[in-house]
């Protein structure tokens, strides 16, 4: 069963955060300047996903029940990465936000893949601090879950 959730965060230091609901994980050393370049941080059971603005961001989270059909010419910028998520729970939340009041999944233990897709780049960096003000500038992420076996990050799609 495909379950679908709108949220809208604050994009705090150009960043999301996607992780096990009940995992401490730290991602300051996750962002390489290679992460950065990619937008995408991974550590033990996190993601840190970049955003192009650091205002509030529309975020859809897709949980589903297998691989989703690739569909990333719609998008800016796609990528996609493992996540171990041992509790059963996903937790996504803007990285300052208090992790007991963020938005939890149930996705299936162990091993998820997340794909990340973006869109709205271009609109939402040019109004910068304003993005967040109009549907039509805010920048978009959707990020889809699914079990799979741990494999290495990737990047589907790349903006620049």
């Amino acid at each position: 069963m495909t379950t679908t959730t709108e949220l809208r965060l604050f994009a705090d230091y150009f960043q999301i955060h996607v992780s096990d609901a009940d995992a401490d994980s730290d991602l300051s050393d996750a962002w390489t300047d290679r992460a950065v370049a990619d937008h995408l941080a991974v550590a033990s059971h996190a993601l840190g996903i970049g955003t192009a603005v650091n205002v509030d961001v529309s975020v859809t989270v897709v949980v589903m029940p297998q691989e989703p059909s690739d569909d990333s010419p719609e998008f800016d910028h796609v990528v996609e990465a493992g996540l171990d998520v041992p509790s059963g729970r996903l937790m996504v939340l803007g990285c300052t936000d208090h992790a007991p009041d963020a938005a939890t999944f149930d996705v299936p233990r162990g091993w998820n893949r997340v794909r990340v897709s973006r869109s709205n780049l271009a609109r939402a960096t040019q109004a910068d601090v304003d993005s967040d003000k109009s549907p039509e500038t805010t920048e978009k992420i959707r990020t889809q879950v699914w079990a799979a076996p741990e494999r290495p990050a990737r990047i589907i799609k790349r903006w620049s």
